[in-house]
């Protein structure tokens, strides 16, 4: 669909500057002007006043001339129209002798009976100019330049233009100026639909409709944002509207283009759902996926499969999409091959080459929707454009691919199930496949079965590493050396790099070495142990710090280990520890993800656990350097909740370590270490599971990484791992693991809003912990039942919970957790109409965060204290609150209270009857809630969106709001919804 909107840069006024007589505008550069606004002008960056009302429109008129000369005439129309004052030519030359004298003789100057006003350092200007080069840099394709010197003029607004200047003048201009701003904002809009935004336009437009409800161009903008959103009911339903409001206020239809959008969201037009495609700024070529690998410099043999895959890769283009399927053991060089073959025939894909790690040979298989996103993304399609099903993501791949060519390297595959979504689906893509099996189950694949290397091509291989003078030198001992490693690329790759890194070592020696592994190898030719066999030559070469080392560090089971992280499994200072990781970087059995970031492949790893269970002395080292990484990320993260929790006792009622982590100088710092650090941290707690000697400490690391759950960031690992800590803390009979276990399972619960669930665990919770004096559990759970309770409406018991919650805080010294509790029991007594009382319970909690410096939980106090203060009426500073707790949790990246609390905002413009603006903040909350809070939260937006829409004009919209809350709540037998059946009988009956 074409969406373009002319960007006009007429104003309706004449802002060309006079080149005639006068001043030159830059004589004067201290000076600078504003219109678009209150009328302004600024001295060196401090005001100069502008006089009254009057002289104010005679400062204005004189401006939006551009410079050009005003008879007394024209100005005293343009000040008072047809009812001028007797005195009016007298005004207008007082009002010009004061304004000459407050700005500057040469700017203001008198001629031919008028006056004329020299300068070019005015806003609208600049605004003029910002959308001419928006317009330029949009025809030559910059969407991204376009929309960025949109938003740089649109920004130049503040408010009503001329705000509160008379006359008859500036009333005309105020109305043109005020419809270039729209036509501008219907530009950037534009723009953001056409790369793939949509979704945060939404918001921006619903708003919009609501203030400008007969502008069609903004009715056509948003449903398109919605149907590209997946909102296809309600694009229809605002089409309904519009031809509704249009009928019955100007007894018209919608303009042909709106209604041929209309028909084509009923026909589900695939074309319309596609975002423009991007085509590349002039002053630099449109970006392209190059994600292939380096090829190897020695690549060697392999002479008839890189033709066979190459022939296949070269006739993809114009014919059916070619796959070609790779299979092999570990280490036989199947990736090595692909790649080399992948470099060759780019030529053939000038679209772009993507490449991922499938890590199909682990236990922890990269997921396919994960990829997807990964691809889009490479490909160029926005985050918000993304659909979260596995299915959605698989048919956008594939649209995004149609019509390019494109070459796709499916790396370490675990089986066919896993790549079938990931292949492109038309001619001229072609897919490269390496797994460890033979993909018999992927219909139309090309199978190559990739054995070990003739001794001709491994001793070429062994050759070009060590180098051919050595080798000569000892060519049967160099044959002995790439036999023992069973001809197996990586073995050989291994035990070269090796020997020419030494080179007081000769081959024979080298020969010598592998004499004894010739049985092992030859036992273990079948299958994934014939790569441990390679692995072993590498090992034995490593000095004993370096092989403990690698040993160690393999028992991790995190995706890859920091520097700090590995530094505590070794029990080592920081430069020692990175001297080793560099050391194992350098023989290729360690990778360097990034910098200070260390992975194993996946058959290292293994191979690493294989030598700590036969090697390591004494035995209980490996449970040692384990409980040096739990106790290095506890540490840690209890740091992290200490500094974004000043005052919560929690730190204090957590198991000791032994081991020292990080340190902080503030909260983002603490942020960005946990927030990358969370895969690992949870895949350490996953693993600490299994001990009894680590099992609390793991507990107590979960509980005091509980932002990782709140935020939303890793909150199905989060639940999965606590799922794990509660069945193993009650296989080991240990009370006081399994009720904190089970107590970070009713926040997971809670927040994603499964209430009957978490009030089932803290419950039981609240038992166990009694029953050992775990004190700061049992306030918790009784704080968690008090919430969750008052989520069900069951509000005795909510009160009941609160009140004791209050107590046992109290006694246990706690006064964040008091402060917690108090404002949770302010929300109870809101809700049963005790408005006083909640406002006081929320002021003195906020008040208590204040004391200690709590910003995180004193956002929690502000949230509701604003929902306090909306149910008494109070609204501005309601909406003051929950602004101020708005940006606390944009800043500590917590999603689900950022949504909830663009509810809350989106409640008091309710009450406020702000419409547009509580559509706008109810389309935020969505879109921030997405794939997090659960769906009861989800229907409280939707209810609240549905009241927005239908007080702008928009009742088909809200209907299918509504049904949509309606659906949920029924699925969820919640009583909300009885209220949104009486929100849609209305309208059912009309």
């Amino acid at each position: 669909m074409n969406t373009g909107t002319t960007m006009n840069t007429g104003t309706g006024a004449d802002t060309t500057t006079n080149p005639g007589a006068g001043a030159d505008p830059d004589t004067t550069p201290g000076l600078r002007f504003a219109v678009l606004g209150p009328v302004r002008a600024w001295r060196d960056g401090e005001p100069v006043p502008t006089g009254s009302p009057q002289q104010r429109a005679l400062l204005a008129a004189l401006l939006l001339r551009g410079g050009r000369t005003a008879t007394a005439h024209e100005l005293i129309d343009a000040l008072w129209g047809e009812e001028s004052p007797s005195q009016a030519l007298a005004a207008v030359r007082t009002y010009a002798s004061r304004l000459r004298k407050a700005l500057d003789p040469n700017v203001l100057v008198s001629e031919s009976g008028g006056y004329a006003l020299r300068t070019r350092a005015l806003d609208l200007l600049t605004a003029q100019e910002l959308a001419t080069e928006a317009e330029k840099l949009r025809a030559s394709g910059d969407r991204a330049g376009a929309r960025a010197r949109l938003a740089e003029a649109l920004d130049l607004w503040e408010g009503e233009v001329l705000a509160s200047v008379p006359g008859p003048y500036a009333e005309t201009q105020r109305a043109r100026l005020e419809e270039w701003r729209l036509t501008l904002l219907e530009a950037r809009l534009d723009i953001d639909l056409e790369v793939g935004a949509h979704a945060e336009a939404v918001s921006e437009l619903t708003a919009l409709t609501a203030a400008h409800p007969l502008r069609e161009r903004l009715r056509e903008l948003l449903m398109l944002a919605l149907y590209r959103s997946g909102r296809q009911a309600e694009a229809l339903a605002v089409y309904a509207d519009t031809r509704r409001l249009l009928a019955d206020e100007l007894g018209v239809d919608p303009t042909p283009e709106l209604s041929r959008l209309q028909q084509r969201i009923l026909q589900a037009d695939a074309e319309l759902a596609r975002p423009v495609e991007e085509p590349a700024p002039v002053a630099a070529p449109a970006a392209r996926p190059a994600q292939l690998p380096a090829t190897v410099p020695d690549f060697t043999g392999r002479a008839s499969f890189v033709r066979e895959l190459g022939d296949r890769l070269a006739t993809a283009e114009g014919h059916v999409m070619a796959v070609s399927a790779l299979a092999g053991i570990g280490g036989v060089g199947k990736t090595t091959l692909a790649v080399h073959v992948a470099h060759a025939a780019r030529p053939h894909f000038p679209d772009g080459q993507l490449y991922v790690d499938l890590q199909g040979a682990g236990n922890r298989a990269a997921a396919p929707e994960t990829v997807l996103g990964s691809f889009l993304r490479a490909l160029g399609t926005p985050d918000s454009a993304i659909p979260d099903s596995l299915d959605d993501r698989a048919a956008l791949y594939r649209s995004t691919l149609d019509g390019r060519r494109v070459l796709v390297l499916l790396d370490n595959a675990r089986d066919a199930a896993q790549i079938r979504p990931l292949l492109p689906g038309t001619a001229g893509c072609a897919a490269l496949v390496t797994s460890r099996i033979r993909m018999v189950d992927l219909a139309g694949a090309h199978l190559v079965d990739l054995d070990v290397m003739s001794p001709e091509e491994a001793l070429q291989l062994f050759t070009r590493i060590v180098g051919e003078e050595r080798v000569r030198a000892e060519r049967e001992s160099a044959l002995d050396v790439v036999a023992a490693c069973g001809f197996l690329p990586l073995a050989i790759r291994i035990a070269a790099s090796r020997l020419a890194a030494r080179r007081t070592w000769t081959v024979s020696v080298l020969a010598a070495k592998l004499a004894d592994e010739r049985r092992r190898l030859d036992e273990l030719q079948a299958g994934d142990l014939a790569v441990k066999a390679t692995f072993e030559l590498g090992y034995g070469q490593l000095e004993p710090a370096q092989a403990r080392a690698f040993r160690l560090l393999g028992l991790a089971d995190g995706p890859d280990i920091s520097l700090a992280a590995a530094s505590a499994v070794l029990d080592l200072p920081l430069w020692d520890t990175e001297d080793l990781l560099e050391a194992l970087v350098d023989t290729s059995l360690l990778e360097s993800a990034a910098p200070g970031r260390y992975r194993y492949h996946d058959l290292v790893r293994l191979y690493a656990r294989a030598c700590a269970d036969r090697d390591e002395q004494p035995p209980s080292e490996k449970e040692a350097a384990l409980s040096r990484l739990l106790d290095f990320y506890l540490s840690t993260a209890a740091r992290v909740y200490a500094i974004e929790r000043p005052g919560d006792r929690l730190v204090d009622h957590l198991e000791p370590t032994g081991y020292e982590g990080l340190t902080f100088t503030d909260r983002h710092e603490a942020q960005d270490w946990l927030y990358a650090e969370a895969n690992c941290l949870l895949a350490t707690v996953r693993q600490s599971a299994a001990s009894p000697t680590t099992l609390r400490r793991a507990v107590d690391l979960l509980w005091a990484s509980l932002d990782l759950a709140e935020s939303g960031a890793n909150s199905k690992e989060y639940e999965a791992v606590a799922t794990v800590l509660r069945g193993a803390s009650a296989r080991a009979s240990d009370i006081r693991a399994e009720g904190r276990a089970a107590l970070t399972l009713a926040y997971v619960h809670h927040h994603q809003g499964r209430f009957d669930q978490a009030d089932r665990e803290a419950e039981e919770v609240v038992g166990m912990a009694r029953s050992i004096d775990d004190r700061l559990a049992v306030c918790w759970a009784l704080n968690a039942r008090g919430a969750i309770a008052h989520y069900q409406a069951r509000y005795e018991d909510a009160d009941e919970h609160l009140t004791l919650t209050i107590t046992e805080f109290r006694g246990a010294g706690d006064r964040a957790g008091e402060a917690a509790a108090l404002c949770n029991l302010s929300r109870i007594r809101l809700a049963t109409n005790r408005g006083e009382d909640a406002v006081r319970m929320a002021q003195q909690g906020v008040a208590m965060y204040g004391e200690m410096g709590h910003a995180l939980r004193g956002a929690n106090g502000r949230y509701a204290l604003g929902m306090a203060l909306t149910e008494s009426g109070q609204l501005a500073a309601a909406g003051q609150r929950l602004r101020e707790a708005l940006a606390v949790f944009e800043d500590s990246r917590q999603r689900l209270w950022e949504g909830m609390t663009l509810f809350r905002i989106a409640e008091v413009d309710i009450a406020a009857r702000r419409y547009g603006a509580a559509a706008a903040s109810a389309e935020k909350a969505l879109t921030v809630l997405r794939g997090i809070g659960g769906a009861w939260r989800r229907g409280n937006v939707l209810t609240i969106l549905g009241r927005a829409l239908q007080a702008i004009g928009q009742p088909g919209r809200a209907q299918v709001c509504w049904r949509e809350a309606l659906d949920i709540y029924e699925e969820l037998s919640a009583p909300e919804a009885a209220e949104v059946r009486s929100l849609l009988t209305p309208l059912a009956a009309a």
